[in-house]
């Protein structure tokens, strides 16, 4: 999994649009931290800092040691609200994590041995369909990537969820269907100039 980061904050006493804002101005992103079966914390974090993480490009996907007032509280970021001109991070929500949590996260998918695919060496395209998959582990062993082996795979094949085995104790999200993650299709330019001829045909 990706390694943790750490994120200072201060307890933040007001809720609510104006202070919100005042914290703003001071260069601070408002933040609440929910979840394990206690009351919200407020918080409020350094922007520089938290933009810096989230420029990490694994944010959304490590836990964030969350270090207030003396103490440290193991979070996953749930969701970053985004000012619609300045692009700046506005809110944060963080789940608090127990010893036992399961959470829910977006992993990237990484395909390998490309150049042993009979498909990709004749020209097919790896025609992804989902860049992401939603998983449910534990909040100590969130993968930081899953890996897709195409070795022998031939144009018109495709990859399910079936097809990938997940790390130990981690299990896809989405379990009412054996959805597809990418399909090796035939290569565009046979498609474009069998077109061509297609309308050459009609005129």
């Amino acid at each position: 999994m990706s390694e943790a980061l750490n994120l200072p904050a201060e307890a933040r006493e007001r809720a609510g649009k104006g202070a919100s804002r005042a914290l703003r101005r001071d260069g601070r992103t408002p933040a609440v931290i929910y979840g394990g079966k206690e009351e919200p914390t407020l918080i409020h974090v350094e922007q520089k800092e938290l933009v810096r993480q989230l420029m990490t490009g694994h944010f959304m996907n490590s836990i964030v040691n969350i270090e207030i007032g003396g103490k440290t509280i193991r979070t996953l970021p749930k969701d970053v609200a985004f000012h619609p001109v300045t692009d700046r991070p506005t809110h944060v929500d963080f789940l608090r994590l127990t010893g036992d949590s399961k959470v829910e996260v977006s992993v990237p998918v990484v395909f390998v041995n490309e150049d042993a695919s009979p498909g990709l060496k004749k020209g097919g395209v790896l025609n992804i369909v989902r860049h992401e998959l939603e998983l449910v582990c534990a909040s100590d062993s969130i993968p930081e990537e899953i890996q897709i082996d195409v070795t022998g795979r031939d144009v018109g094949e495709s990859i399910h969820i079936s097809d990938v085995t997940l790390p130990k104790g981690v299990k896809s999200a989405i379990t009412d269907r054996d959805f597809t993650i990418a399909t090796l299709v035939a290569p565009s330019a046979l498609k474009s100039s069998e077109g061509d001829t297609t309308q050459a045909d009609v005129a």
